[in-house]
């Protein structure tokens, strides 16, 4: 598995479930080297809806680092984000 690094200094966005526990679920956006810095941030900003400025922040990390965890939350909606990143056919793992 991918390491998940910078973790504490995402923005982390999500709620409580139902035993209390925040942000279960992470999508990590793994770099793959097929895609224009364009292409990956619009995509993070209609998977995760977050402004230009931190997709590009998300896409300079995956770039650099191999890896960045790009949202946190309910597996339900972390399934939704990864699905809208996979049809655009780039990488990403759910990881807990």
């Amino acid at each position: 598995m991918t390491a998940l690094l910078h973790e504490e200094s995402r923005p982390q966005t999500g709620t409580l479930d139902s035993r209390g526990s925040a942000f279960a679920w992470k999508v990590v956006l793994i770099n793959c080297d097929c895609h224009s810095f364009d292409e990956v941030e619009r995509q993070l900003m209609k998977a995760v809806r977050c402004t230009l400025s931190m997709a590009r922040k998300y896409s300079w990390e995956v770039h650099h680092r191999g890896a960045a965890v790009v949202y946190q939350g309910h597996l339900e909606r972390c399934e939704a984000v990864a699905m809208v990143l996979e049809d655009a056919n780039l990488v990403v793992q759910l990881a807990q």
